[in-house]
């Protein structure tokens, strides 16, 4: 286990990610008193799936329709 100062953890990153990947656990303390633990990210194991909100989401038949209030302000006409 590695465990590495705040101050020293700065410096040497990129070794200790190198470390955290290779499997070795990385600590990371203050005043010698560990606060964080440095560990790779996991894939997920099961891809992700839709379809949750079927049924639940209602789209207006116009919601896409131009609006004649925000056509004016953009022409310049002023509110």
């Amino acid at each position: 286990m590695e465990i590495a100062n705040i101050h020293q953890a700065k410096a040497q990153l990129s070794r200790l990610i190198e470390l955290a990947l290779a499997g070795e656990e990385v600590q990371i303390a203050r005043s010698g008193e560990p606060l964080v633990r440095l560990v790779p990210i996991q894939a997920d194991a099961q891809p992700r799936q839709g379809g949750q909100l079927k049924g639940r989401v209602w789209i207006a038949e116009d919601f896409d329709a131009p609006d004649p209030e925000i056509e004016r302000l953009f022409d310049g006409e002023g509110a």
